[in-house]
């Protein structure tokens, strides 16, 4: 395992990759700041990790977690070159992601940078304003502007039935 000035520079442009996916997140030229207690690059699994308090931010958009890993992609561009591309980003443990006045949360959230998609999962749970939505899995499509919150079927079965935490809840305030 390695840390190097370099490795941190191209995570910084990885995150920038994340941070303005899709037209849900606007692309700007504002700076990304992360915290983090330690962070380790690892070159030959193509990833970084950074773990201890997560926070990492750019304009509006903030995600805090326990741990973040970010995955790569190495492509041959011709001429000795090489460019670094987001694959994936893992976030486990408190996550918290937030923009305006949008918030989500779970155990763990993925994000899959080819399909474009925030996934919340453990205890997963989404505000805007003051109405709250909650499932099992939470899915968000950057380019569409859309989610979905995908619940289990409840089942009853002689007495017991399926927990409420296993079903789609939300709450809506009309103002």
């Amino acid at each position: 395992m390695t840390t190097h000035p370099i490795r941190i520079l191209n995570l910084y442009v990885f995150l920038c990759l994340f941070f303005v996916a899709g037209q849900a997140i606007a692309a700007n030229d504002e700076p990304i700041h992360i915290a983090a207690d330690h962070m380790t690059s690892v070159e030959k699994d193509n990833t970084v990790v950074f773990t201890g308090d997560v926070d990492a931010k750019q304009g509006d958009v903030r995600i805090r977690t326990d741990k973040m890993t970010v995955y790569y992609i190495k492509t041959d561009i011709g001429n000795n070159d090489s460019k670094q591309e987001v694959d994936k980003l893992i976030c486990i443990g408190n996550v918290e992601v937030t923009r305006s006045e949008w918030l989500g949360t779970g155990r763990e959230m993925t994000y899959l940078a080819k399909k474009k998609q925030v996934i919340l999962t453990g205890n997963a749970k989404t505000w805007q304003d003051q109405n709250m939505v909650s499932g099992p899995k939470i899915i968000y499509y950057l380019d569409q502007g859309r989610s979905e919150v995908i619940g289990r079927p409840s089942v009853t079965t002689g007495s017991s039935q399926g927990s409420s935490s296993d079903r789609v809840n939300m709450i809506i305030i009309q103002k």
